[in-house]
C-alpha cells in the first residue's frame, strides 16, 4: 500500500481538493491544501513502510498505538493543527471528520480503478491512522471551539456587569444628590427634590429586580407606547440641574414643542440622555454651560447635549463610543456611559452621533423617530 500511495499521492491530494471544494460550507487556504491532508497521506506512507521494517514498533512514532492514548506523535500533532485550522475557518465539527473521510473514500475509489490489492494489516493501518488523526482533530477542535465559546461568554458576562454597575451607580448618585439637598435646605419630600430623590429610587429598584430575572438586555426590553418630549425632557431636568451644580457649571434647557412624542423604551433613553448629561458635567469647563435642546426636524426627533470641553483630541470621536474607553483627563467613572447611551438609542431604532466644536467642546445628538402625541 505504501508504495501505492506515493506513487499516486500527488492524484489522491487533488482528489480530496476537489471533495472538499464540492462540499457546501467548506474552504481551504492554500496552507491547508498543502499541509493538511497531504501531510497526513505523507505520514500514513512512512507509518506502512517502518511497519514492513524490522523496526515496525516505530511506527507508533508517527501515526500513534491503536485506540489513541496520551503519547505524542507526528499525526497527533499535524491533526490537531488541521482541527484548529477548521475551527478558524469557522466550520463545524463534523467538517473535520469529513476531511479525514474525503481522503479514505480517494484511496478506495483509487484502489478499486487500479486494481490495487492491499493486505489486511494495511488496511488495518490506514484505519488507526485515521482513527487517531480524526480524534485528535476533533480534540483540538473542540478544546479551541469551548475556550472561545467561554471567553465570549466571560466577556459578554464581565460587559453586562459594567452596564449594570454603572447604571446603578448613576441611580445612587442621582437619589444621594438629592437626599444632601433636602438635608442641607431642610425641604420637604414632597417637593420637586424629593420627586427626584423617589424616581431615583424607583429606578433603582427596577434594575435589581430586572437583574434578578435576568441580567438587563436591551433589546428585549419592552417597548412603550408614544409618550410626551417635553415631559421626557422635563423629567430629564429636575435630576440634571442636581448634577451640574456639583460640578460648578450651569444647565439650561431650551422649551420643547409640546405636540412632540418619542416612542421606545422611556426609562432606558431617559438614562441614555442623562449618561450624555454626565459626560458633559464631566467634563465642560468650570463656569461654563451644558445645553439640551430637543426638537424635531423632518421625521426625526433631535436630542442635543452641548459641552464646553475644548473640543475633542484628534481620533478620539471614532473610539468613545467603545467599551471602557476613556479618553481625557478625569478618570472616575469606568468608560461605558457613552456605550450604554449608545446602544440603548439603537435599540430604540435611533442614532447617537457626537460633532466636534474646534476648541469649544462637542454636541452629542440623538437622533429617533418622530411621533406625535394621540389626540
Amino acid at each position: 500500500m505504501h508504495n501505492f500511495l506515493s506513487n499516486n499521492r500527488g492524484e489522491l491530494a487533488a482528489r480530496c481538493r476537489i471533495k472538499v471544494g464540492n462540499r457546501p460550507g467548506r474552504s481551504a487556504t492554500e496552507a491547508q491544501l498543502q499541509n493538511g491532508i497531504p501531510l497526513f497521506l505523507d505520514q500514513l506512507i512512512r507509518t506502512l513502510r517502518v511497519e514492513q521494517s524490522p523496526q515496525r514498533h516505530n511506527s507508533e512514532l508517527i501515526s500513534g498505538p491503536a485506540g489513541g492514548g496520551v503519547a505524542l506523535s507526528e499525526v497527533s500533532v499535524s491533526a490537531a493543527q488541521h482541527g484548529k485550522d477548521l475551527l478558524a475557518l469557522g466550520l463545524t465539527v463534523d467538517q473535520v471528520v469529513h476531511d479525514y473521510g474525503d481522503l479514505c473514500q480517494a484511496i478506495t475509489d483509487l484502489a478499486v480503478e487500479r486494481d490495487a490489492p492491499f493486505e489486511v494489516d494495511e488496511f488495518r493501518t490506514l484505519n488507526r491512522c485515521l482513527d487517531n488523526a480524526i480524534s485528535d482533530a476533533v480534540t483540538e477542535f473542540s478544546y479551541q471551539r469551548d475556550g472561545l465559546n467561554a471567553a465570549r461568554s466571560s466577556d459578554e458576562s464581565n460587559q453586562q456587569m459594567g452596564f449594570f454597575a454603572h447604571e446603578l451607580r448613576n441611580l445612587l448618585g442621582t437619589a444621594s444628590l438629592a437626599f444632601a439637598a433636602v438635608k442641607a435646605g431642610n425641604l420637604s419630600l414632597t417637593g420637586a427634590t424629593g420627586s427626584v430623590l423617589e424616581r431615583s429610587l424607583v429606578g433603582m429598584d427596577r434594575l435589581i429586580t430586572n437583574s434578578i430575572q435576568d441580567v438587563r438586555s436591551i433589546e428585549q426590553t419592552e417597548a412603550l407606547d408614544a409618550f410626551s418630549l417635553a415631559g421626557f425632557i422635563q423629567e430629564i431636568d429636575a435630576a440634571a440641574a442636581l448634577s451640574a451644580r456639583m460640578y460648578g457649571c450651569s444647565f439650561r434647557v431650551l422649551p420643547v414643542d409640546a405636540d412632540l412624542a418619542l416612542s421606545g423604551t422611556r426609562d432606558l433613553l431617559i438614562a441614555a440622555v442623562a449618561n450624555l448629561l454626565q459626560n458633559g458635567f464631566k467634563f465642560t469647563a468650570p463656569g461654563t454651560e451644558v445645553l439640551l435642546t430637543a426638537y424635531a426636524q423632518g421625521d426625526r426627533i433631535l436630542i442635543d447635549v452641548k459641552d464646553h470641553c475644548g473640543g475633542l483630541p484628534a481620533g478620539v470621536a471614532n473610539s468613545m463610543f467603545l467599551p471602557f474607553s476613556q479618553a481625557g483627563t478625569n478618570r472616575t467613572g469606568i468608560g461605558l456611559g457613552l456605550t450604554i447611551s449608545r446602544q440603548t438609542v439603537v435599540s430604540n431604532n435611533g442614532t447617537l452621533t457626537v460633532h466636534n466644536l474646534e476648541g469649544i467642546g462637542c454636541v452629542f445628538t440623538i437622533s429617533l423617530p418622530r411621533h406625535r402625541m394621540p389626540s
